[in-house]
């Protein structure tokens, strides 16, 4: 049985929905899947600004934007559905959700304030409706499926925002809701993102939670594959948008996968490739619009990566954008200890997450992003030391199995990086990482001297292709 999780573009509009129930068609000859859906594409974007218009009274704003939720939708139902009753039906059933939209934006703009757990509810709406649509086109169109509230399942503690499953509970519901239904052959379509607490509250596992959904469910219903469907040819070697010549990775570690979604990578969540690796479960990242071609398969199976990943083989170059250098230098460094005790606490105190970071003996240069430091933390920070800031900085990082053991890849990686100006470099713990900083008008220079350097050659070719549909 096979986990297909089907993100906003792959369900955006009917003949994305079209094609997405093709795939799931298909899959069932294999058994009957589970689909997992995300909101259709904007939507969840479209109800956080309502709930944030609700919030600031701005309720005729708020109505307007539920107004467009429903347009998009019952659209979506007169392009996909034939049977003018059907039709009517779920018509219906979208004006029942709208409503309680509605109801809930009105609810907020009387109280005066948005909470995160009315927040929560305002965004659970994009997957109902997409997931209610998506199940009764696939029934009209004559196949055993079943649409299942998700929050009968996954039941979780009661951060909102940022909820985390009671794994015992989920793996107990799953057993004796989705499995009976999937060996009777019958396809189930249920949402991504979203939860409920042990009260009944509609919860929401943070964006880009529906991965880490699917990869929940199919370790909790022991899954033979977690398949995420996108718009790209699985995990690429680099952004398209900066690299044209970009290629996609047939196969990939665990570890390279998640090392590459925490350095800023977009396919994968961070937090599927967890439930994956527990239960050793094949995650497959494939196009939605080429579903033929190979995509990437992310696996730590000996086997099946044997000849295709070796020590010292760059996999993907990750960039993050937005960045800042903070350095500070300070005599109290040198041959004292609790230092950096008290330099990293500052940025605890301050919920502020380090990215990369690089230190001699009095000093600490560290990056994190542009937006999130305050002046607070940095007063803080001055009482320790000199105080120093770079902004319009990114972070681009190498990233492929054991390239800091593996001779001459580093030498590789700055020789062809002569021309540009390397604000920081940092030799990190991690054995499949080198990253470095560059500013942000350097990055594309940067990223394509390296592509160039590592993805040129023929001598990878077969676990790096060019992605279908270009020449």
């Amino acid at each position: 049985m096979a986990v297909m999780k089907f993100g906003g573009t792959s369900v955006g509009n009917a003949r994305a929905m079209q094609q997405a129930i093709d795939l799931v068609v298909r899959e069932k000859l294999n058994g009957a899947p589970l689909v997992v859906l995300s909101a259709c594409s904007g939507i969840t974007n479209k109800l956080v600004r309502l709930a944030e218009a609700s919030g600031r009274s701005a309720l005729d704003e708020a109505l307007l934007l539920a107004g467009e939720v429903r347009q998009h939708h019952i659209d979506l139902t007169a392009e996909l559905i034939q049977a003018p009753e059907l039709q009517a039906e779920l018509e219906a059933k979208v004006e029942e959700y709208v409503a309680g939209l509605e109801m809930l934006a009105r609810g907020v703009d009387i109280v005066g304030e948005l909470t995160e757990r009315s927040k929560d509810t305002f965004c659970s709406f994009g997957e109902l409706l997409s997931t209610t649509i998506f199940a009764a086109a696939m029934k009209e169109q004559g196949h055993d499926a079943e649409w299942l509230d998700v929050r009968r399942v996954m039941i979780t503690d009661d951060n909102h925002g940022f909820a985390r499953p009671l794994g015992d509970i989920c793996r107990e519901n799953a057993g004796a809701i989705i499995s009976p239904l999937l060996d009777a052959g019958t396809i189930v379509i249920t949402q991504g993102y979203i939860g409920a607490a042990l009260n009944g509250r509609t919860t929401t596992l943070g964006r880009g939670g529906s991965d880490y959904s699917a990869a929940l469910l199919g370790a909790w219903l022991n899954a033979n594959a977690i398949q995420i469907w996108t718009d790209v040819d699985g995990v690429m070697t680099c952004d398209p948008r900066l690299v044209p010549e970009a290629r996609s990775i047939r196969i990939m570690t665990f570890s390279e996968a998640a090392e590459l979604a925490y350095l800023g990578a977009k396919v994968l969540h961070p937090d599927t490739i967890a439930p994956a690796v527990e239960k050793n479960i094949p995650v497959w990242v494939l196009n939605t619009w080429h579903p033929d071609a190979k995509g990437t398969l992310i696996t730590d199976d000996t086997e099946r990566l044997s000849g295709m990943s070796y020590g010292g083989l760059v996999k993907s170059i990750a960039v993050k954008k937005g960045q800042c250098i903070i350095n500070v230098r300070s005599n109290r460094m040198l041959g004292r200890y609790g230092f950096m005790a008290e330099l990293f606490g500052a940025f605890s105190r301050y919920g502020v997450s380090i990215e990369m970071i690089s230190s001699s003996e009095v000093s600490v240069s560290v990056t994190v992003d542009d937006t999130c430091f305050s002046e607070e933390l940095l007063q803080d920070l001055r009482v320790l030391g000199q105080v120093d800031i770079e902004h319009r900085v990114a972070t681009v990082s190498v990233v492929g199995d054991n390239l800091r053991m593996s001779k001459g890849v580093a030498g590789r990686i700055f020789s062809s990086l002569r021309d540009v100006n390397l604000r920081m470099i940092s030799q990190g713990a991690s054995e499949i990482n080198v990253g470095f900083v560059v500013e942000e008008n350097d990055v594309e220079r940067a990223v394509n001297t390296l592509h160039h350097e590592f993805f040129s050659g023929e001598e990878t070719a077969g676990i790096f292709e060019k992605p279908a549909g270009t020449s």
